[in-house]
């Protein structure tokens, strides 16, 4: 949308998170050392695991590599949150620095490893069995030429990181197999199954190709489940939002600001201009997002009148927080913009908003639609009305 001016944030993009992803590959030796703790449903500790990454057996590395992947996968601000350490929150005794010795000592050290599983334990709200995975790994980053083609033999740092993957451990389900030994169909047993992790976290950050100790890139399959109580003793970094809680305080934003001129066409604007920045920046390597200003900005060119924005900046605070950005697809979601009334719902292309129109026909508050060709009722072809001649 021309005339709204963007800032952009220093994290970890696309790019940088594909390239570490990279690493977990059969030819690749970075990793060097590897920790595990199995817990069970009473937060006791079952067993425990350290070795040489590379001492493990070829079918247990490759999948290992699976799991490594899957914590550094979905969408940046979904399920991957690039999260800022403040000067108060790296002070001694603090997460960042248990964090900075689990990397340092790249788990040599047992005794700071168990420190991490148990705060881990206390503060990591699960009823169920899980594993909790720790790496070291040592990445010789590459040097880059002119155009952007990486140079192995030019390497400008060694990026020394730890992941971290908290994984349930499901019981597998009863049923019947074949066994070869007995050369008959007889019960399967159940086995104790590590799944893809459902938390993750990789410190430190690697923004700008570089290690960054004061970002942390933390994962959670589940967008609404963050588990702030172990972001806050484990990690230390503020909570992010999460991203169904963007959208309700982007909401609770328009009404408060709107009030009584929250009508169909002032939200239609919005939405509009919206998907227009969204596809102006959908090649981006980072998630598009909207501060305070940015918003308010936005507010006066899809036509809300001064006077409704003199509280903007107090309704913006209360709903959001004063240093908060806004995910731009967490407000527009799939992109369909939906209308609803209790007996209706209506979902528009948002290239095709001009199809939708407000009317009053005989009286009453209408929604007309533009229909053309290709009409559908419940996937039945079907024609809307009898063709006619052209009146001359």
């Amino acid at each position: 949308m021309a005339g709204i001016c963007l800032k952009r944030i220093r994290i970890m993009n696309k790019r940088e998170i594909s390239e570490i992803k990279k690493q977990f590959k059969k030819d690749n030796n970075a990793i060097t050392r590897i920790c595990g703790c199995y817990v069970d449903a009473e937060k006791q500790i079952k067993t425990t695991l350290k070795e040489a990454f590379f001492a493990l057996s070829e079918e247990e590395i490759f999948k290992y590599y699976e799991i490594f992947k899957k914590s550094l996968s979905g969408g940046i601000g979904k399920n991957l949150h690039n999260l800022e350490y403040s000067i108060h929150d790296e002070g001694p005794d603090s997460a960042h620095e248990l964090l900075m010795k689990l990397r340092d000592e790249k788990l040599a050290d047992d005794e700071t490893v168990d420190t991490f599983y148990n705060k881990v334990i206390e503060n990591y709200e699960y009823g169920e069995n899980y594993y909790i995975i720790l790496i070291h790994s040592a990445y010789d980053v590459p040097g880059k030429a002119s155009d952007n083609e990486e140079m192995f033999d030019a390497s400008e740092e060694v990026y020394n990181h730890v992941l971290c993957c908290i994984c349930p451990v499901k019981l597998s389900e009863p049923g019947l197999s074949y066994n070869e030994a007995t050369n008959a169909i007889e019960e399967r047993p159940r086995d104790w199954w590590v799944q893809a992790p459902m938390t993750g976290f990789l410190f430190p950050a690697f923004n700008d190709r570089s290690s960054d100790i004061h970002g942390v890139l933390y994962f959670s399959k589940n967008p609404e489940g963050l588990h702030s109580e172990f972001i806050d003793a484990c990690l230390g970094a503020p909570t992010p939002i999460s991203f169904k809680s963007q959208k309700e305080a982007f909401q609770e934003i328009l009404t408060d600001t709107l009030g009584e001129e929250c009508d169909y066409e002032i939200v239609r604007q919005i939405h509009e201009n919206l998907t227009e920045l969204a596809e102006e920046h959908k090649e981006d390597e980072i998630p598009l997002t909207l501060t305070k200003p940015e918003v308010k900005d936005l507010l006066e060119k899809s036509g809300v009148e001064p006077e409704r924005l003199e509280h903007f900046d107090k309704v913006y605070e209360e709903a959001a927080g004063e240093n908060t950005a806004i995910l731009v697809p967490a407000i527009t979601g799939t992109g369909k913009f939906a209308v609803k009334t209790p007996d209706v719902d209506i979902k528009v292309n948002p290239d095709r908003l001009d199809l939708v129109e407000t009317k009053f026909i005989g009286g009453r508050r209408c929604l007309v639609i533009a229909v053309e060709d290709n009409v559908e009722v419940n996937g039945m072809p079907v024609k809307m009305w009898e063709e006619q001649k052209e009146v001359r």
